[in-house]
């Protein structure tokens, strides 16, 4: 046997291709419509109930409202309490959980096949029977207020919650956190909960989908079985969406003692439905979308300023930024951030051939592992719905990498990177940071835990 020259690179043995099974969709009687991926490797499959029902729509009084009632929707149902629910689930070997994002309430399900009518008569009962008892919600929402104030004390929460407040501003539904702060979750009553509920798990509000070994008509069937009870009715409830922008600023908050600087970098962007996505998606990769990316290797590898050092294109339902992320000594703090700034005007000088080559090549070669386990899968279709995408989007999504070239991601560099309407949030200690930022030519700005200005 011929021994191996670990010197020379291995090269792929044959061309990446990817092709996602059918995506079948179709609408209960009671008007809710589902995806549906057929997967017969594994005896299992994967629910997930998507509702229109996120932290966007929490009122202006009762931030907070959407994640409370994920963590109370599950405290019993039907004839079991939370305790007796929790088992159920566990004897059958499934996966139940409920989560709360910006845009959506997720429920999911993880079952075996064998085990799938029981367990989905349980999941349904959560949807159309939770218990809403005071005691549980109020051991509930001691947790949630419990956890705000962990979150008051952690300089990475700190930094990404005043960065979503300037980003968009106090009165747009997104510069809130997800948990809302500790005195509106202390005014949010069961009766609150209650109507949350009613007014938007709907059936004509959620998109349910649904992936695994079982075949359409079985699944449609037992859908109709137990969710033809679960009536939709009309929701005009609409939160106006006010429009934001960003400009170039420096805002401090002062994290007495703290040895580190959270830094954060961004603007405004384009929504995920608009243009130059691909090209977009490439450009990120190559900027700080990766380990070798141009901001981790300056910071990281050549400076020693940090442990890493990334930046993205975040996608919500309405709304879009570009943001630069990272944690430095307190003692490197200007210096990281004038050299990301170096790099964020570095870049729309143009990329070169191997950065785009090499960053294509990431994005192609990893993107089947997306797709390996049916939750990955389902992840992926909900990502697919919330952004209103195309059919055929993951099955083309690799010649889509293929077609950009590097004119496409120059262009997009020029027109999405603005480092001159660039918000910058740092939380230090005021004592190390302050005198670092003198010969920064950006106003300073003091702010508190809300991004609000300190006299």
């Amino acid at each position: 046997m011929q021994p191996i020259d670990r010197t020379i690179r291995p090269v792929p043995s044959e061309e990446i291709s990817f092709s996602l099974p059918g995506i079948e969709t179709f609408k209960l009687s009671n008007n809710l419509e589902a995806s549906f991926i057929r997967k017969t490797k594994l005896p299992i499959l994967q629910f997930s109930l998507l509702v229109n029902a996120g932290s966007f729509l929490d009122p202006a009084n009762k931030k907070g409202l959407s994640n409370l009632f994920s963590m109370s929707v599950d405290e019993g149902a039907g004839k079991y309490n939370a305790l007796e629910l929790g088992d159920e689930f566990d004897f059958l070997g499934s996966n139940f959980g409920v989560s709360s994002s910006e845009d959506n309430v997720y429920l999911s399900l993880q079952t075996l096949k064998e085990n799938f009518d029981k367990s989905l008569e349980l999941f349904s009962t959560v949807i159309k029977s939770p218990h809403f008892n005071e005691d549980d919600f109020k051991r509930e929402q001691r947790k949630v207020i419990t956890h705000i104030l962990q979150q008051q004390d952690e300089p990475d929460e700190i930094a990404d919650m005043i960065f979503d407040r300037i980003m968009f501003g106090n009165s747009n539904p997104y510069s809130t956190p997800i948990t809302g702060y500790d005195e509106d979750v202390k005014s949010i009553s069961i009766t609150d909960i209650k109507t949350f509920y009613s007014d938007f798990i709907l059936p004509n509000n959620s998109k349910l989908i649904v992936v695994g070994d079982i075949a359409r008509e079985e699944l449609i069937s037992k859908l109709e079985l137990y969710l033809k009870d679960w009536v939709s009715k009309e929701n005009s409830i609409c939160i106006p969406f006010k429009k934001y922008d960003s400009e170039r600023k420096i805002y401090l908050f002062d994290k007495k003692g703290s040895v580190q600087s959270e830094i954060r970098v961004g603007h405004s962007a384009p929504n995920r439905k608009e243009n130059d996505f691909f090209p977009k998606t490439i450009l990120n990769t190559i900027l700080g979308g990766q380990f070798t990316s141009r901001i981790n290797l300056n910071l990281r590898e050549k400076k020693g300023y940090t442990y890493g050092a990334n930046s993205r294109f975040h996608y919500l339902k309405e709304a879009a930024y570009f943001l630069t992320t990272t944690s430095v000594g307190a003692e490197n703090t200007g210096n990281a951030l004038k050299e990301i700034f170096n790099e964020l005007e570095g870049i729309k000088s143009g990329v070169t051939n191997e950065e785009l080559e090499f960053a294509k090549l990431s994005l192609i070669r990893k993107f089947p592992s997306n797709f390996e386990t049916y939750k990955q899968i389902a992840y992926n279709l909900i990502s697919m719905v919330i952004h209103s995408l195309p059919g055929d989007y993951f099955n083309t999504y690799i010649d889509n990498i293929k077609s950009v070239n590097k004119e496409h991601v120059n262009s997009a560099a020029v027109k999405y990177i603005h480092p001159n309407k660039a918000i910058t949030v740092i939380v230090g200690d005021k004592e190390k940071v302050l005198d670092q930022l003198k010969d920064i030519s950006f106003e300073i700005i003091e702010v508190d835990l809300k991004g609000n200005k300190l006299n």
